[in-house]
């Protein structure tokens, strides 16, 4: 996977997608059983032209939540990050990962989908819950 193109190439063999931008696709990941997480995919150039993939799930309102706990969070994390976007026009928190497409592969692009997608969904739960457990 050496461009956006065939990164839509494939994830739209696998998912119906519903933004279907020239450098933005998402769509409906099934995480559990009647639950899915939305994903994100975009691309993003570096100051010297190096093209990445950047993988996004929502997870919830920034309101409320203690950035001490999302720094700690973004530290013990292997795979993913926190970071804020907006979403309807309120701060919201992301679970992001970004990949070099020269590193990006079939298994590679859907493993950290599927990574970020289930870990996004338990987050979000917490989240939703109120749950000490971030």
């Amino acid at each position: 996977m050496r461009h956006f193109e065939a990164v839509r190439s494939h994830i739209g063999s696998q998912h119906e997608l519903h933004n279907n931008d020239p450098y933005l696709i998402s769509f409906d990941l099934p995480v559990r059983q009647e639950r899915y997480q939305g994903i994100y995919l975009a691309e993003l150039e570096d100051e010297s032209g190096r093209r990445y993939l950047r993988v996004s799930t929502p997870i919830g309102p920034l309101a409320g939540t203690d950035p001490n706990r999302c720094l700690r969070f973004n530290w013990q994390q292997r795979t993913g990050f926190l970071a804020v976007a907006d979403l309807d026009g309120s701060p919201y928190l992301h679970l992001c990962e970004n990949r070099l497409y020269e590193f990006l592969d079939a298994p590679e692009l859907e493993r950290v989908v599927h990574e970020l997608g289930s870990l996004g969904d338990q987050l979000e739960q917490v989240i939703a819950t109120g749950a000490d457990s971030f």
